[in-house]
């Protein structure tokens, strides 16, 4: 490797604690982390409701891309919880509506042909609800689809959701964002109660796409969904979630695909996500009030998953103060889209502000082509945002497993960035081939017993 690979000796050696190992195996005995997936797929079980239907036309709507309907599928939603749950159904048409909430017992159902089109004027998305803002809990405008403290919510079918935020009011917000957003942040770390965070009408937090907040039981099944504002599909301290077969448009910034955030037995499966950031981001609140908050994302399992944007295609953080342990991510693909390429396959990012521990991440069967920045990057020095707010507190990231990584393209192949103060541990690649990378020397900074088994990089093994 030359001057890369004396690079890496020196900082896989003694000093950084690293240890490489080729042809290593698990040690005897050892319990294979991937054992505990049919069990978390057993607790994942998608709500079901009754055969009942509420047309959203039968309660004023017009499906004419004009009418607002906010008011007919508020009144929609109401009939049918009332009558105990069951399908409020969108039919063929555009049904243009500001901010829609769920409550228990009710799956949204758009059909083949049906359109929700929310409105691009952000008073529609008033009076503020209780949020959660890149992982700081506030008030602020309401998702476009909002669930609070709901059991048994789902939105399905073969039609799309069309955030119509590609452009317009919500991205005029970013230039404006930033004295709001570090207002933010000193509130969460000066202890003012979550009530008193108020942002909404006059401020420029944009909401997100989809939010279940402290919901239990919730399906996102079949539908395409477009032009979110924020990120798309935003599960927060909420438990069995499955999310299957959507396919995610989503161009700009801040604009994920899918964000677990502090939920639990979370199944994300036959999915395509064309973003323009993260593609799975599993997430567990920031700085102080993800750690004041306390819950960590745990048991999540993604599969079947094709990945076409920018960013990281499976990514955990940066907001993880609350932890992040038991993510699995099988049957990957990665591919170039038409004008973005994955930054990264594999993003595990933190700092030391954040705190939290992640502990736990295994891919395999990951298949890339085309990847832009670096393969496999876990960092600990993801950038510090906002003036300096809050007290250090060094994140721990551990236990992380990749296996069958095939990956055509790229710059580089692995990087470990950990601190002086944290080290990352017990990082393991194993049965992985990298071909056509730029640099192929294995970046490994301040990582403990980091192990490489029948690893190579264009051709050569890693020794």
């Amino acid at each position: 490797m030359g001057s890369s690979r004396r690079e890496f000796l020196k900082v896989s050696g003694l000093a950084a604690g690293g240890l490489l190992l080729p042809g290593a195996a698990l040690a005897d005995g050892a319990a294979d982390p991937w054992d505990a997936v049919p069990g978390i797929l057993a607790r994942v079980v998608p709500p079901s409701f009754p055969a009942r239907d509420f047309p959203v036309t039968s309660y004023g709507g017009k499906g004419d891309g004009k009418a607002d309907n906010t008011a007919a599928f508020r009144d929609a939603i109401a009939a049918c919880a009332r009558a105990g749950g069951g399908r409020v159904v969108v039919p063929a048409g555009i049904f243009l509506s500001g901010a829609i909430h769920l409550t228990s017992n009710v799956n949204l159902h758009i059909q083949s042909g049906g359109i929700i089109s929310f409105a691009t004027d952000p008073r529609k998305f008033l009076p503020v609800v209780r949020t959660r803002w890149q992982g700081i809990e506030c008030m602020n405008y309401s998702p476009f689809i909002y669930a609070y403290e709901a059991t048994n919510v789902a939105l399905t079918g073969a039609g799309r959701i069309d955030g119509q935020a590609g452009n317009g009011p919500w991205f005029d917000f970013d230039p404006k964002r930033q004295p709001d957003w570090e207002k933010l942040q000193k509130l969460a770390v000066e202890g003012v109660p979550v009530e008193r965070r108020v942002f909404g009408g006059g401020h420029f937090l944009k909401p997100n796409m989809i939010q279940f907040y402290r919901c239990r039981n919730v399906l996102v099944e079949g539908l395409d969904i477009r032009n979110p504002a924020m990120w798309t599909i935003h599960p927060v301290l909420c438990r069995n979630v499955t999310v299957r077969g959507v396919t995610v448009y989503s161009r700009g910034g801040m604009v994920d695909g899918v964000d677990p955030e502090a939920s639990s037995d979370v199944h994300v499966t036959g999915c395509t996500f064309d973003t323009g950031d993260d593609g799975v981001a599993i997430k567990s609140g920031r700085d102080v009030d993800g750690r004041r908050v306390g819950v960590p994302s745990a048991n999540i399992v993604v599969e079947q998953c094709a990945f076409l944007g920018r960013w990281g295609a499976i990514a955990v953080g940066s907001e993880m103060s609350g932890g992040v342990r038991n993510v699995f991510a099988q049957d990957i693909t990665i591919r170039p889209g038409p004008d973005y390429k994955t930054f990264h396959a594999v993003y595990i990012k933190t700092n030391k502000r954040l705190g939290g521990t992640v502990d736990g991440v295994h891919v395999r069967r990951l298949v890339a082509d085309k990847i832009d920045r670096g393969a496999v990057f876990i960092t600990m020095n993801y950038s510090l945002t906002g003036p300096g707010f809050g007290p250090i507190a060094y994140p721990s990231v551990r236990n992380v497993t990749l296996d069958r990584l095939t990956v055509r393209g790229t710059p580089w192949a692995v990087r470990l960035d950990g601190l002086a103060e944290s080290h990352i541990q017990d990082v393991r690649v194993s049965n992985s081939t990298f071909t056509e990378v730029t640099d192929a020397g294995i970046s490994i900074k301040n990582a403990d017993r980091t192990v490489f088994h029948t690893v190579h990089v264009n051709g050569k093994p890693v020794l």
